[in-house]
């Protein structure tokens, strides 16, 4: 009898054992996200998801949320207010556009008698052209398909404002931007640059510039009990330091030529960015209200794309 009753308890631990392995082997949970895996009436496995609230409600306990390696990936171009008609007409009168000397504290002679402004004299010593084959708003155009944005944040962090609906939004991180040409243009880098018109046909001709970036926004959040099923959107300003400018251009003739160099672009970028999506799936914009370069070409670049593993 007594080992009738010991047999039994044995066999009720064993068929114990066995359900809450099977039940926890039908369950996972990843964070916030319960897969439940089940059968139809056919008896195929089905999987069911739902997002635990109670996982985000304790979460939102926390006022300051950080994300490591948050990334984006779109498409840059740029809005082009460069003075072509004056670049035309200093083509014309070459001596013109050298007459607007800006003092005697350059070391290099080539800067004497230049223009360091976004006039059509700056532009026209910028970008010299033939007074038969003037500057055009075609010369500098893109390959927007082509021209990549990639953004690779290292911290990014979300601070409490008010019942984690709105919410202050900053980063740290690096914007790397590449301009295709369409066009067979080249960089001559010296003090200062030059853009000159190639006689090469080139397949590959792109400029990339990085920044070191700062962004700060201010977000609202619908439901942060839900985040994967709110809606979010988010507005600030930005501000960047440029760290490394490049050419690479590739042609029969030449082969696979790159340069390195500043080529006379803005140290400094301030712009306006921003996002907006709904759970996962987040849309991020920045437009610059500086110009990519220092002088001459007046052109204000922005991007478009998506953001992953971003709040």
């Amino acid at each position: 009898m007594k080992y009738k009753i010991l047999l039994s308890c044995l066999l009720v631990f064993v068929c114990s054992a066995t359900m809450a392995q099977k039940q926890a082997i039908d369950t996972i949970q990843i964070k916030g996200l319960v897969i439940i895996k089940g059968r139809n009436a056919d008896g195929k496995n089905v999987f069911r998801a739902y997002q635990d609230t109670a996982y985000a409600r304790q979460k939102l306990k926390k006022n300051l949320h950080t994300r490591w390696l948050v990334f984006d990936l779109g498409f840059n171009n740029y809005r082009d207010r460069s003075d072509y008609n004056g670049a035309q007409v200093m083509s014309l009168h070459p001596a013109a556009s050298n007459s607007s000397f800006l003092g005697t504290s350059y070391a290099s002679p080539n800067y004497y008698g230049k223009s360091f402004d976004y006039s059509g004299a700056a532009l026209n010593n910028f970008a010299p052209r033939m007074a038969s084959q003037p500057l055009s708003l075609s010369e500098f155009k893109l390959m927007p398909g082509k021209s990549v944005n990639f953004n690779l944040w290292i911290l990014m962090q979300r601070l409490n404002l008010s019942k984690h609906k709105f919410n202050l939004i900053y980063a740290a991180g690096l914007e790397m931007n590449n301009y295709r040409f369409a066009r067979n243009i080249s960089y001559v880098p010296g003090y200062p640059t030059t853009i000159i018109r190639d006689t090469v046909n080139f397949s590959k001709n792109k400029l990339f510039v990085q920044y070191l970036t700062v962004p700060l926004m201010l977000n609202y959040t619908g439901n942060p009990a839900r985040p994967n099923r709110s809606f979010k959107m988010s507005l600030g300003v930005s501000g960047g330091y440029l760290l490394k400018a490049r050419t690479k251009q590739v042609s029969e003739e030449r082969g696979k030529v790159r340069l390195t160099d500043e080529f006379s672009l803005n140290k400094w970028r301030f712009g306006l960015t921003g996002e907006v999506g709904y759970g996962p799936i987040k849309l991020y914009s920045n437009f610059a209200l500086t110009p990519l370069h220092d002088y001459g070409l007046e052109q204000y670049p922005f991007s478009v794309g998506f953001r992953f593993n971003g709040f």
